[in-house]
């Protein structure tokens, strides 16, 4: 029987019973048809799966009773953060998804010059709801038991304050198809910030904002990539040069 994981933000306590929100009690109990008594597996980002039995799928009411805690250990080495335009509805949804996927600690929107969707105020909220269930979603697939944070957008101009100085071993790469040279990669790297530009690229205003905050061009071949496969690519660059990806 395939292992079933289920991502629930609440503390978790050998012996106790937790409520599965409506969509994971829903999912549980109508698509999948599980019963009571089936093992379920529960994680919050501890970097912990508890596993359980359901112990009610009442219409109101689903619990998994928790008998065991493992410790899970998928995290990479490598601490990447990703400085992503926003983009438009999916393919947000899908950068966010194979992020997580890959191996990234965080994610930070930002606004860039060309960078066409806005958010306003009322619409932040439930966005950033969105963002955090897609992240966790990815993370119940593919075994992750840390979830990706993902921050509020921020403006570009504000990345110099917001990151502050470059610490020892970090890397920060602004992805372009046409950079002045790109940097000979360091032997060792601790973590990486990777800012992707959006749809229409960074201009020239954004590059020169981003090098104040120590950002250093670097293109990854002669193929213009569009926002959502940029990053991705990158990400699994850094991952197979510095992180965990097994490269023979």
């Amino acid at each position: 029987m395939r292992k079933i994981r289920v991502y629930v933000d609440a503390p978790m306590q050998i012996g106790r019973q937790v409520s599965l929100p409506e969509f994971a009690a829903h999912h549980a109990v109508r698509v999948l048809r599980l019963r009571e008594g089936d093992p379920l597996t529960l994680f919050n980002g501890d970097g912990q799966d508890y596993h359980g039995v359901l112990s009610h799928t009442r219409k109101d009411l689903v619990t998994v009773t928790l008998g065991s805690a493992e410790p899970v250990s998928r995290e990479s080495p490598l601490k990447i953060t990703l400085i992503q335009a926003m983009a438009r509805g999916e393919k947000m949804d899908l950068i966010l998804q194979k992020a997580a996927e890959l191996g990234v600690t965080n994610v930070l929107p930002v606004v860039t010059e060309r960078t066409e969707v806005k958010l306003e105020e009322d619409r932040l909220d439930k966005r950033m709801m969105h963002w955090k269930y897609v992240l966790a979603s990815a993370c119940e697939q593919c075994g992750r038991a840390e979830v990706p944070s993902v921050a509020a957008p921020v403006v570009l101009h504000e990345l110099p304050q917001l990151l502050g100085a470059k610490a020892d071993g970090e890397l920060r790469l602004a992805l372009h198809p046409e950079p002045a040279g790109s940097p000979d990669l360091p032997a060792q790297v601790t973590s990486v910030c990777l800012l992707i530009g959006p749809e229409g690229g960074l201009t020239a205003r954004d590059l020169a904002q981003v090098k104040q905050a120590g950002f250093q061009t670097f293109g990854m071949g002669p193929r213009i990539l569009r926002t959502e496969t940029a990053g991705l690519a990158a990400i699994t660059l850094m991952q197979a040069r510095y992180g965990d990806f097994a490269v023979a």
